[in-house]
């Protein structure tokens, strides 16, 4: 389809009269964005989902548009106020109780990793993960499910390994350090605990479905 065909599916079936061909080779050269209803036009018009128009989605918004939801979908699957939402959204600040937070992943069919991104418990999560690491982890399987809303189960055997791998990684490097395995230690230390969720992620089982 030639952005003229595009450009003319969108106006005869969206109603959308301000779309031209230039409008959307400018989305197609990434000069413009198209806004929500926009967006759900173009993925009407090519027989596609927004998603698929989409890159990797990082914010409530985006989550939402890839889905092709309405706001009022989102807000009534997660159990809130519409407005609530709508400003929730706007601002890009997740402020659901843990029972809302969990409702709202599984409207959205959020992955773990996109989940923690969307609520804004990254910085949370990753502060746990590394007091498990160094202490005793069976202490953190509660705080984690719980900030993750899953169960604990979920949970144990990626805070057993998390904590398996930081410190046999300690142990190589102090083995291998020779002279200067204190300072070799900290920084293999230190690396692991900067990447904490980047070893994290990989450890846990999808609960999506």
């Amino acid at each position: 389809m030639a952005p003229g065909h595009v450009a003319y599916g969108i106006r005869a079936s969206y109603g959308l009269a301000h779309v031209t061909p230039d409008t959307v080779m400018a989305w197609e050269r990434g000069l413009a964005a198209p806004n929500a209803a926009e967006l759900a036009a173009l993925a009407a018009t090519l027989w596609c989902s927004p998603g698929e128009l989409m890159g990797a989605a990082t914010t409530l918004r985006e989550h939402r548009l890839a889905r092709g939801l309405a706001p009022e979908d989102v807000a009534r699957g997660a159990g809130v106020e519409i407005q609530a939402y709508l400003r929730m959204e706007e601002t890009d600040h997740w402020r659901g109780t843990d029972r809302q937070s969990a409702a709202l992943a599984r409207t959205l069919r959020l992955s773990l990793p996109d989940f923690v991104t969307v609520t804004g418990r990254a910085d949370d999560l990753a502060g746990l993960l590394r007091s498990a690491v160094t202490t005793r982890w069976q202490g953190y399987i509660r705080p984690v499910s719980k900030l993750l809303a899953v169960e604990k189960r979920d949970v144990e055997g990626p805070l057993r390994k998390l904590h398996d791998d930081y410190q046999s990684r300690m142990v190589r490097t102090l083995s291998w350090g020779g002279g200067a395995s204190a300072d070799a230690s900290g920084h293999a230390g230190r690396d692991f605990l900067d990447r904490i969720l980047d070893h994290f992620w990989p450890l846990v089982p999808d609960l999506t479905d």
